[in-house]
């Protein structure tokens, strides 16, 4: 089985115009997208598109065309769609998403992230799924290019309002390395060639199994 969890601790660290810092844990699961069927059966606790303890629902992950959705459409049909019409073909590869499942029916998921590998179990390319407090998704491509030593790198504009606290002519830096044993994930955000957030997503791998 591919797929697995994480016990993971998220950073925040606002460095200005005032300092301010925090930390909590959180569980995020790495689900190959191929398993999700299978999962339902092994997994007592967890369902797809149902109420469960832990629940993956489609509609809480991109939508698209954005202007009409789709939503007959599965996570994975969504996020290839997205890859083909930016010239990336999944073909025989898979699609790892990491993510934070819908909980007794609440959802606090700010960013997800769809790791995805060709059919050699090679990198191909990382989406990061940002989410609003408004309901909107925006997905930012990394692709091979952006990839160095196993760790993907995106400086880009944001053009987006993710927190009212936070102003959308801001640039996103991304430093995502590929989940392995450790997770290390890594989210500044700069204004004016200044750093003036830092966020991180650190932990250790773990089983995904009834007994975790």
């Amino acid at each position: 089985m591919n797929s697995s969890l994480y016990r993971a601790t998220v950073m925040h660290n606002r460095l200005q115009p005032k300092k301010h810092r925090f930390h909590y844990n959180v569980f995020m699961f790495y689900i190959d997208l191929d398993e999700v069927e299978m999962l339902k059966k092994k997994l007592f606790l967890f369902s797809k598109n149902k109420f469960n303890f832990f629940s993956l629902r489609d509609n809480e992950h991109l939508q698209l065309p954005i202007e009409n959705p789709d939503k007959t459409k599965s996570i994975k049909e969504q996020i290839s769609r997205y890859l083909s019409e930016n010239g990336i073909e999944i073909g025989e590869g898979r699609i790892m998403l990491l993510t934070n499942l819908n909980v007794l029916g609440y959802n606090f998921n700010p960013v997800s992230f769809y790791y995805c590998f060709n059919e050699n179990n090679e990198p191909l390319c990382v989406v990061a799924e940002v989410g609003n407090t408004f309901g909107e998704m925006k997905p930012f491509l990394m692709s091979e290019k952006d990839l160095s030593e196993g760790n993907y790198h995106l400086n880009t504009i944001k053009h987006f309002y993710v927190s009212p606290f936070i102003d959308h002519d801001t640039n996103f830096d991304f430093n995502l390395a590929i989940p392995e044993e450790k997770l290390n994930i890594r989210i500044d955000d700069y204004k004016d060639g200044e750093r003036f957030f830092i966020s991180t997503l650190t932990g250790e791998k773990k089983p995904l199994n009834n007994a975790n």
